[in-house]
């Protein structure tokens, strides 16, 4: 709960106002796992909380570790429902990837997250539990909402924990810690900026729009040139950051082409392109570029002024790195 809400929810019991910020402290600087922890409440403030809520801490059911270091984590959200979080430590930082849905409505055509399908919006808190239920939560330097699902199609929830995360009531982050990712939806990109100070990532992989549309079938409904000229109307020139992601495919999107086409698609903002290598996945016919091709790839937009960089792969061997999270096999192991 945001701190309205504690406030809402002290008035309904009868306490005083200030408690309200008593409890966010006790839920999220001290990071209790009971309400009966929450000792400068008196025990009758505390019985009557009991009454209706909990803190609604839930740790994750399963964790799998990588040869390099990275851990996925299953959460559990519901009786037949799940998600996963991946926990990426890297020299002096450490990110965690958090899920906002369980599935995905977009339906990229290399992302297993869309092959499953959507099931459900996660609530505010089931987003927030994956990083306070983390075992490494006080590692944490970064998180990017990168994981399953489409953010700005939940972006109410989201944007009430991103309130918390960088609130002095909650965690007190910088927005600047924090990363939310996106395919681009009209209705909720807007929105996105001007209630938040977080960076953001495009999901762009096609500077052409017949080929992203037949990646990201989301480009039909919001197409990557209107929401260019949406971005041109925001300031991304000083510590927010404005990045799109670029996943290279073998003899799809790799040539001097195309190379030039961002160049063009991005010369009216101030972002940067991260280039992405492919992780295969089951029953999708693509393969990615290789390394030398993304070098090359890579330096041509740099030395043409587009800041451009190659994303470490990280978890590929636990299906941990970037289009590779489902929940789908979990499921149906459950209902088995």
């Amino acid at each position: 709960m945001t701190l309205t809400e504690l406030q809402s929810v002290v008035k309904h019991i009868g306490m005083p106002s200030f408690t309200a910020k008593q409890i966010a402290s006790w839920l999220y600087v001290k990071k209790v796992e009971s309400i009966d922890d929450m000792t400068n409440l008196s025990l009758k403030f505390r019985a009557d909380l009991n009454e209706n809520y909990t803190v609604g801490l839930d740790a994750p059911i399963e964790s799998m570790p990588s040869i390099d270091g990275t851990i996925k984590y299953l959460y559990r959200v519901s009786e037949t429902q799940f998600v996963e979080s991946v926990y990426i430590p890297d020299n002096d930082r450490a990110t965690l990837c958090v899920s906002s849905q369980v599935g995905c409505k977009m339906n990229c055509k290399f992302c297993m997250t869309g092959k499953q399908g959507f099931t459900a919006n996660l609530t505010a808190n089931q987003i927030l539990n994956q990083i306070q239920a983390l075992p490494e939560r006080d590692k944490l330097t970064n998180i990017v909402l990168m994981g399953m699902g489409e953010p700005l199609d939940n972006l109410d929830e989201v944007l009430k924990v991103l309130e918390i995360l960088t609130s002095s009531y909650g965690y007190a982050w910088s927005p600047k810690r924090i990363t939310l990712s996106t395919v681009g939806l009209r209705k909720g990109l807007q929105r996105f900026i001007e209630e938040s100070d977080c960076h953001l990532a495009i999901s762009l992989h096609a500077p052409f729009k017949q080929l992203r549309q037949e990646l990201m079938p989301a480009e039909k409904a919001f197409p990557m040139t209107e929401m260019v000229d949406l971005l041109q109307n925001y300031d991304f020139s000083k510590q927010r950051r404005l990045s799109f992601e670029y996943i290279m495919f073998k003899g799809i999107n790799d040539s001097l082409a195309y190379a030039k086409e961002l160049l063009k698609l991005l010369r009216p903002l101030d972002c940067r392109v991260n280039l992405i290598r492919f992780h295969a996945i089951p029953g999708v016919n693509l393969e990615g570029a290789d390394i030398n091709t993304m070098t090359s790839f890579r330096d041509y937009l740099t030395s043409h002024g587009l800041h451009t960089t190659i994303r470490a792969s990280r978890g590929e061997d636990i299906f941990a790195a970037c289009g590779m999270l489902s929940t789908a096999k979990n499921a149906v192991d459950n209902n088995n």
